[in-house]
């Protein structure tokens, strides 16, 4: 391994450097150089000076950086006196650029800074064009724009030969000023800087980019830097929308900014071509009403520190998605932090010491704990006292202190020795020895660290250096308000309070923990504060003792989890067990001794387990392809028994490990889906459903993707809580590949403000296999398959199952394609279309070829169970073979042939068939193609539940017998129509909605409990020019969908007109609508606004409904596409009416306990 150089800065502006082969400290060469920022890359090493200047160090080097100045001399051939270096006034400069552009005569060369030197004088090159040349360098041509070349001919004007001069950077290894651009321009004075960008590709890799800040809170670029121009040659003003405090550059493409008021910006679009970058993106801080106090980033890592000195890792952090996607809380308390060379990080702690993150790795960028750097310092072969351990020469100085700071503690006796806690148990004490610290318990506790906020106080303290004084003088705090003043104070640590622990990811558990055992220190004994002040002006403020850091650059120290770096090695036990995975929580146990004298480790939960293995995933950005990867599911149990997982995804981009990773209590929703018949399913977060890229992953076998689905499943359920079927009030829904979901309802689903948003549901998958499914708040659920069999729900909504709830469960569904044919003069109709048709075999649209040699089931789970046929039953009629007609593909076909069709079609069809296991129960023997349960309120009782359906041949049926103890009822009664049905619904107060297979509505007049099948058919008018197809009736609204995918509602329903008056057009878009028994409206939407490529079919929510409202404001679109239908008639949780907050969500396996009431009018005639 290469020998690298790690950077700090001391809070005096002292800059040292430690190197990984060696074991000590070693402070700059210049002993009056103090800067107030460094910032490190491969190989140098940038500055900014308290003078505001910027500096640079360049690491000694065996190949020298050397730059070649050149200028051309251009002369013109005249017949007098041959050629001469008198022009023409259209001529370039006598002494030019290679151009001719500019002039650039041999006086005007300076050096741009004292780091260079000439290394000779001018000299004329020989060469022309790389060949040694016999014309003393010179080059001719007919005139000065026209090609130069060697030779001399009759036509030869114009000549010119090139001088060079070399100049060779002198200050490697030192520090050397940057010169200023103009005065009038410089980004003066600077507060910030950072270098990175090396490696944005192969060919940057051989010099970085550099940014500043301005105390004006404006971003500079500097411009011009390479390899022999080490220093850049000018700034560049870039654009922001605010005042920047501090940013940070990745070694890539990452750049981060703190903004005066807090917050955090990213910018978008750094290139190799464009190394600004192009926009910015304001991000809020980690922490509510926190401020952001610094950032880093890395490769593809980002570090925050807010200004309650908090720690905070940003995941989902890469190139592709430079914002990233959350926050995670990291233990410990630092004032700022460095990601240096592979990530790694590099911490000032409060205490000022410097600290190390442990086990970062590419597949755990957060790490699993700090230890401190212990290099040596000084003259000792001691590893160096941290700055919170005082000297022998300091040990009379002693300044003590409560952390209110009214009075002065007791002090420690002049020959005892104080001993400090460890800040923290995964801290490894410098010089420690394996017995574990002890405290007094009448010494008081030491007071808050002082945080220097600005370059003010470092100046306060530097001013103090000349003042000498005693070593052992006793500096008393001044008496006005119990304050020191801060040239007196050195950094200490903040020892008062019990041990802090310190982990990778600091959950909401480890919180509360943390909370508690704050409080309980503030009135547990305090500790000893020590304070060295050493101001011996022989050695400078706290020189004896050790630096007090400010400020550390890793940028420039190649270190990782693997490096034996002597600095870096532990010298005391660590008692907090590194962490195997990121996914550990902070639950860690103190235990205390009954004379509270010492403390035992601290031992963290090892009840972690971890699953593994092989999968392909679909890579959602081009080149898009299925890829080979890892997975791991990653769990572990805190103290209180509360589990927290993560989903990790690892795979190889361009020869680099990578991964992805998904929070489990994130996942919204497990979905099996159909893709390139594999064994695939998508997992849901609330951010990929707004931005419609689930992750989709895919398994060899069934049994595989089972396995992970129910694991994944039992996860998800785990961390919610949920541990029973699905409730009574649980919204259900179906995927157009049959597959059942169900999501249980909370108060804020439904409440008129802090409405719980779509994307954030969390739907699990119910066994089984059901085109729609629909229910009521009574626990009765019914639904249809795709072959027309009715089931129903037999899992006892709200209560455990029983082995006798699941019973075989069989589905059918025929998949269709379509033979095209076109018509011409001298063969007839043949399979040979135009150029601009659709394939010959094709789907229904003719947008897909679909052949029926190489068409294949929906998914692996079904199985073809009858052979190809000419499918007579299409919609339009055919003819005697099954053809239909039509003058053009896109136009409307029939079942008979005119003079003017030039095309035809058939659909051929073949069935295929499931067979799973599930909670349901086939109602035989009618095929249904609808159905429709009453909905009603929370606690109603009815003796029974009216239930509408209509059968596949477009006949009414009405379910007779329907309970709660018998949920598939006894019997069918026809109800008489003059036309076949195609929908049909039925809502509050027994109101019968109907729609005939032709469009028209239909409204079923006086049906009672008594009378279920009610009298006779109302003909509603339907909308002007449109033919309606799907209705649903709420508790005292009605809405209907039209054919092109047209949301409509019926206005003027009264309970003594229930018919309505008229049709008003509420919204496009729809293909299905669910209102339920509080009149919540639910749609599947065609398409998502913004998202054309998308599936159609997406879950969608009217917000705004209410009883002044009933046709609601906006949508809110959820999980998509691909879902089929969707019900909401069993949520009946009305949220309180109120102002106070909004309870809890319901348990999983009980619903919401409101008061009984009965239905009144507006829902059934029956009394409580």
């Amino acid at each position: 391994m290469s020998i690298t150089l790690l950077w700090a800065l001391d809070v005096y502006g002292r800059v040292y450097s430690v190197s990984t082969a060696s074991q000590r400290w070693e402070r700059a060469d210049d002993a009056l150089l103090e800067l107030k920022r460094v910032t490190a890359g491969k190989g140098r090493c940038w500055g900014i000076g308290c003078d505001h200047h910027v500096y640079l160090n360049m690491m000694p080097h065996e190949t020298p950086i050397r730059y070649k100045e050149e200028t051309y001399e251009n002369q013109r051939w005249n017949p007098v006196d041959g050629f001469t270096d008198t022009l023409l006034p259209t001529d370039r400069w006598s002494w030019s650029d290679v151009m001719g552009m500019n002039p650039q005569s041999l006086q005007g060369f300076q050096l741009p800074s004292r780091s260079w030197e000439w290394e000779g004088d001018w000299y004329v090159d020989q060469s022309c064009g790389g060949e040694p040349s016999q014309t003393g360098g010179w080059e001719y041509a007919v005139d000065f724009p026209a090609n130069f070349s060697p030779d001399k001919k009759w036509n030869s004007c114009v000549r010119r030969r090139r001088w060079i001069r070399y100049r060779r950077y002198i200050a490697q290894g030192s520090w050397a000023k940057i010169p200023m651009d103009h005065p009038w321009k410089a980004p003066l004075p600077l507060c910030d800087i950072s270098c990175g960008g090396w490696e944005m590709s192969d060919e940057s890799g051989r010099y970085p980019y550099l940014w500043a800040v301005s105390q004006q809170g404006q971003v500079w670029f500097r411009e011009g830097i390479h390899p022999r121009v080490p220093e850049g040659t000018s700034w560049e003003e870039v654009d922001v929308p605010q005042e920047v405090a501090q940013l940070s550059l990745g070694p890539r493409d990452l750049l981060w900014a703190v903004l005066w008021d807090g917050n955090l910006m990213v910018r978008t679009g750094l290139s190799l071509d464009n190394p600004i970058g192009t926009s910015w993106v304001e991000l809020a801080s980690p922490a509510k009403e926190v401020e952001t106090l610094h950032v880093t980033v890395g490769v593809s890592v980002v570090w925050v520190v807010t200004k309650d000195y908090k720690v905070w890792f940003r995941r989902g952090v890469n190139s592709h998605n430079p914002c990233g996607s959350g926050w995670i809380s990291i233990g410990g308390e630092m004032m700022m932090v460095d990601v240096g060379l592979n990530d790694q990080v590099w911490a000032v702690g409060e205490d000022r010491g410097l600290y190390f993150r442990m086990g970062v790795t590419p597949s755990e960028p957060s790490g699993n704990g700090w230890i401190p750097v212990s290099a040596q310092w000084g003259n000792s072969k001691e590893a160096a006292p941290p700055s919170n351990q005082p000297t022998e020469a300091s040990r009379s100085s002693i300044l003590s202190c409560t952390d209110s700071g009214s009075e002065q503690g007791p002090t420690e006796p002049p020959n005892s020795t104080p001993v400090l806690e460890a800040a923290d148990p995964s801290v490894v004490p410098l010089g420690g020895s394996d017995t574990a610290p002890q405290r007094r318990e009448d010494t008081p506790a030491a007071p808050k660290s002082l945080i220097p906020a600005s370059d003010s106080f470092i100046n306060s303290l530097v001013s103090d250096r000349d003042k000498t004084s005693t070593p052992h003088q006793t500096i008393k705090p001044q008496e006005e308000g119990g304050r020191f003043s801060p040239a007196q104070i050195l950094m200490s640590p903040d020892a008062a309070g019990p041990i802090t622990p310190w982990s990778n990811v600091d959950l909401e558990g480890a919180e509360a923990s943390r909370s508690t055992h704050t409080a309980a220190g503030a009135c547990s004994g305090n500790d000893t504060a020590a304070y060295g002040l050493g101001l011996d002006g022989s050695h400078g403020i706290g020189e004896e003792d050790g630096p007090v850091w400010a400020w550390i650059s890793g940028g420039g120290c190649s270190v990782d989890a693997s490096s034996q770096i002597s600095w870096l090695s532990s010298t005391g036990p660590l008692v907090s067990s590194l962490s195997l995975t990121p996914v550990q929580s902070s639950a860690w146990s103190e235990q205390e001794h009954k004379d509270d004298i010492s403390k035992k480790p601290l031992e963290r939960s090892n009840s972690v387990w971890v699953r593994k293995g092989t999968l392909r995933w679909w890579r959602d950005w081009k080149p898009q392809r299925w890829l080979d990867v890892s997975v791991a599911l990653e769990q572990s149990t805190k103290l209180d028994g509360k589990k927290d997982s993560i989903f990790f995804v690892y795979y190889t981009q361009y020869d680099e490990k990578k991964y992805l990773h998904v929070f489990i209590n994130e996942v919204t929703a497990l979905v099996p889906v159909i893709r390139d018949c594999h064994y695939a399913f998508a997992v849901y977060t609330g951010q990929r459903s707004r931005q419609r890229c689930p992750l989709l992953l895919a398994a060899l076998t069934q049994q595989d993707m089972n396995d992970w689905l129910t694991l994944l499943s039992d996860c998800c359920c785990e961390c919610r809580g949920i541990t029973a079927p699905p409730s009574r009030h649980a919204l259900w829904s179906t995927t157009s590949k049959g597959d059942i979901f169900v999501h249980e309802p909370s108060f804020s689903l439904e409440a008129a403000t802090h409405t719980l948003t779509c994307d954030l549901m969390f739907w699990r998958q119910v066994p089984g296999h059901l085109r729609c499914v629909e229910s009521n708040s009574l626990g009765l659920v019914w639904g249809i398959g795709w072959d027309g069999t009715a089931w129903v729900y037999g899992g006892r909504c709200g209560q455990q199952a029983t082995p006798g709830d699941v019973h075989q469960q069989t589905d059918a569904r025929s998949v269709h394609v379509y033979e095209n044919q076109r018509w011409n003069p001298v063969t007839g109709y043949t399979d040979k279309g135009l150029p601009t048709d659709r394939p010959m075999w094709s789907d229904e649209s003719g947008l897909r070829e679909c052949a029926k040699g190489n068409t294949h089931p929906p998914s692996p789970q079904w199985s073809w169970v009858s052979e190809w046929a000419v499918d007579q039953t299409v919609p339009g009629g055919t003819d005697k073979e099954g053809w239909q007609y039509a003058a053009d593909f896109p136009t409307t076909f029939h079942g008979h042939k005119t003079m003017k069709d030039f095309v035809r079609r058939r659909r051929w069809s073949r069935k295929c068939k499931i067979t799973l296991s599930g909670p349901w129960q086939e109602v035989p023997p009618i095929p249904l193609s609808d159905i429709s349960l009453m909905p009603c309120l929370a606690q109603s009782k009815m003796e029974e539940v009216p239930l509408w359906a209509l059968s596949e041949k477009g006949d009414v049926l009405c379910r007779l017998g329907v309970t709660t103890q018998n949920p598939a009822g006894t019997s069918w009664l026809h109800v008489g129509t003059d036309q076949p049905f195609k929908s049909i619904s039925i809502g509050g107060a027994n109101q019968v909605w109907a729609i005939a297979k032709d469009g028209a509505v239909f409204y079923r007049g006086s049906v009672s409990p008594h009378n279920p099948a009610g009298e006779c058919w109302y003909h509603i008018p339907s909308p002007s020019r449109q033919t309606l197809r799907q209705v649903s009736v709420g508790r005292t609204s009605v809405f209907a969908v039209d054919e092109n995918c047209n949301l409509w509602y019926r206005q003027g329903l009264t309970p003594s007109y229930p018919q309505g008056s008229a049709w008003e057009l509420i919204s496009n878009n729809v293909t299905k609508v669910s209102v339920g028994p509080l009149d919540q409206m639910w749609i599947i939407a065609d398409g998502t606004p913004g998202f054309p490529a998308e599936t159609p079919g997406a879950l969608c929510h009217r917000l705004g409904v209410g009883p002044m409202q009933p046709k609601g404001q906006h949508w809110d679109y959820g999980l998509g596409g691909g879902w089929e239908h969707v019900s909401v008639r069993a949520n009946s949780v009305e949220a309180p009416r109120t102002q106070h907050p909004l309870p809890p969500p319901p348990g999983p396996s009980q619903s919401p306990q409101l008061p009984s009431r009965a239905n009144g009018n507006a829902m059934v005639g029956v009394s409580v």
